[in-house]
């Protein structure tokens, strides 16, 4: 086996981005790359190992030999060591043996690989740089209209390894396997979005992806990396956008990973108050880290560039920006102006950001940030963290726990269903019914309903008729939508079988019909983080458990009158105040029995009626179907 070759990918200009912090593309850089050099063809190898004495490139090629392949460190004290490999090709499985100082050794997968070794193997994989010949550029061309604030918002939040099985197997789907079916699914239901849960590589399957490895590799369970480029294409051609969790947050220890990387704290900070997961038992970024900081916004810039993805929900903001997050009194240390903030996490995502929406039109970052935290979606130049939304985790909490009193209690507790209006125009919010809703314990979202059969599906309805007229966007978990019984179980299939059942499919037919309304009725979307787009008729009304208000769009005329009743009761004659004279139609109704509803509705035009009502002119009287949502417009 040949000798390693001096080489290097590396201008000086790159070495001083790097140690800066402002090198944004390093996946172009580190990692494994098929090259060839002096017309010999072969691999160029690069890692950061800064406290190292030795590194090897050691796998199938070499018999997992560390003295045959070293790399040679840059004289710059950079801390990268480098080297080209002759007659070595793709496919190729590698890691990095590392002698460090202070003589510890460490055996690890590539931080920059760009496929992984389907768990539970652990080496990285040399893959080829060659383009994929994307299909999307009309999507690409007008996905800015698209993912623009005062657009459409409606996210199918998916974990890939349960969404759908080989029945007989219980074996996972491929990608290209989920691009013929989940895409179809996607268009059928009316949704605008898709947000994958982790896809980059990891582990461990009870993690659902959350504790990464391999952060520049689509996971291997799935197929190879052009394989999830292609389920991105198929969905772009159909219009549909793609979102990612990404989890800068934290990362396990697992020995092959990033953690004491070169027999030091690489990666993580070195003091376990800031370095540490008490929740996750896991390892924290070290974000005042020039490198780190060039390492994680340039996986950031990896999955928008090289796989066209439209958008980061980011994992756990509220962990990265509080020193206290999860600690008690004394595990954890101020910072230095006295205050509990993470200063450097805050200065990362601020950065990260910024370069993201300077870089990639059209894209949105999403905060799951479950505090009260100033200014996640307010820009940066203002003091803000520069987000373009953030997870409104009040809303699902007050509303979960409204929903799941027995109807005859909710007067008692309106204000629980009318408080998220107070501050929903604070951030741009997204409304979420996420996973985390559905797992330990906590019930599937239709066994959170109170009542009989009948009552837990027309309140399941009720629940995401007010999620979807809210203010803000919207997002739901897999299964919901057709009313999943059980918890979820991120080892086998979504239940299926239960279409086969009217509660079931009508719950499916009612979903797909509520986000068909939401796109197409602009007062729904056009103003959904500004007060001017809300507007309250009645939100005291907690005798009969019903609230009424308005959603406005650019015009008038898109305007909709929203009521809904909380209570079991049919309201015969309800009087609602409103704002001019003209007809009401009902354009929707979540009691229709073709969604296992009773068929209560308002057939005809109501004519309005110049009688006072709500602080308002005009009225008129409307028939209120029991545990339901009514929307009209006046024409």
């Amino acid at each position: 086996m040949a000798e390693v070759i001096v080489h290097s990918q590396f201008s000086d200009f790159d070495i001083d981005l790097f140690k800066m912090g402002k090198h944004y593309r390093l996946y172009e850089k580190f990692g494994a790359h098929p090259l060839t050099v002096n017309g010999v063809k072969g691999v160029y190898f690069a890692v950061w190992a800064p406290s190292a004495k030795k590194v090897s490139v050691v796998g199938d090629f070499n018999f997992w030999n560390d003295k045959q392949h070293p790399l040679f460190v840059r004289w710059d004290a950079s801390g990268i060591w480098e080297g080209f490999i002759p007659n070595i090709d793709s496919g190729i499985r590698y890691k990095f043996k590392i002698k460090s100082n202070n003589n510890v050794i460490t055996e690890k997968a590539d931080p920059y690989a760009f496929s992984c070794e389907k768990p539970p193997y652990t080496a990285s994989l040399v893959r080829s740089n060659k383009e994929y010949n994307w299909k999307d550029k009309a999507w690409m061309s007008y996905r800015k209209d698209k993912n623009d604030l005062d657009k459409p918002y409606s996210v199918y939040e998916v974990h890939l390894g349960s969404w759908m099985r080989n029945t007989e197997e219980n074996s996972f789907l491929t990608y290209r396997e989920l691009a013929k079916n989940i895409v179809l699914y996607l268009k059928k239901m009316n949704f605008t979005h898709v947000e994958l849960m982790p896809v980059m590589e990891y582990p461990y399957d009870p993690s659902w992806g959350y504790q990464i490895t391999g952060y520049f590799a689509p996971t291997s369970r799935f197929g190879s990396p052009e394989d999830f480029k292609y389920l991105v294409d198929k969905l772009h051609q159909n219009d549909i956008g793609v979102i990612l969790d990404w989890v800068p947050s934290h990362f396990p220890s697992d020995d092959h990973g990033l953690g004491f990387f070169d027999g030091s704290h690489l990666y993580e900070h070195p003091d376990p108050r800031k370095g540490y997961h008490p929740d996750w038992k896991s390892l924290i970024f070290n974000y005042g880290r020039n490198e780190v900081k060039s390492f994680l916004i340039s996986n950031a810039f990896f999955w928008l560039d090289k796989f066209h993805i439209d958008g980061l929900r980011v994992d756990a903001v509220a962990s990265m920006v509080y020193l206290d997050y999860s600690r008690e009194e004394g595990e954890w240390e101020a910072n230095e102006f006295g205050g509990r903030e993470n200063l450097d996490a805050i200065s990362f995502l601020k950065e990260m950001n910024q370069a993201v929406y300077k870089t990639f039109d059209g894209v949105q970052t999403i905060a799951e940030e479950s505090t009260a935290f100033p200014g996640v979606t307010k820009s940066v130049s203002v003091g803000g963290l520069g987000f373009g939304m953030k997870w409104m985790m009040g809303w699902m909490h007050d509303v979960l726990d409204y929903m799941s009193k027995d109807p005859i209690y909710r007067k008692h507790h309106q204000n629980e269903i009318t408080f998220s209006l107070a501050y929903a125009f604070s951030e741009n919010f997204v409304l979420p019914l996420s996973h985390d809703e559905v797992v330990y314990g906590k019930n599937s979202l239709l066994n959170k309903m109170p009542g009989d059969e009948w009552q837990k599906f027309a309140n399941l309805r009720l629940l995401f008729s007010f999620m979807f007229t809210h203010p803000g966007t919207k997002l739901m978990f897999m299964g919901g939508e057709f009313g999943q019984s059980e918890e979820w179980n991120f080892s086998q299939s979504l239940d299926w079988h239960l279409l086969q059942y009217k509660p079931h499919k009508g719950m499916q037919s009612f979903v797909k019909d509520l986000n068909k309304l939401y796109k197409s009725t602009p007062g729904l979307y056009e103003k959904a983080f500004g007060e001017e787009g809300f507007e309250w008729i009645n939100y005291g009304d907690d005798e009969n458990s019903v609230i009424t208000f308005i959603r406005k769009g650019h015009d008038e005329i898109n305007d909709v009158i929203v009521v809904c009743n909380f209570t079991s009761v049919i309201r015969k004659k309800y009087r609602i105040g409103l704002p001019r004279e003209g007809y009401l139609k009902q354009i929707f109704n979540s009691d229709l029995k073709k969604y296992y509803g009773s068929g209560v509705s308002n057939s005809k035009k109501i004519k309005v009626e110049d009688i006072p009502r709500d602080s308002r002119l005009f009225s008129a009287e409307i028939t209120l179907p029991p545990l339901a949502m009514v929307v009209f417009q006046i024409s």
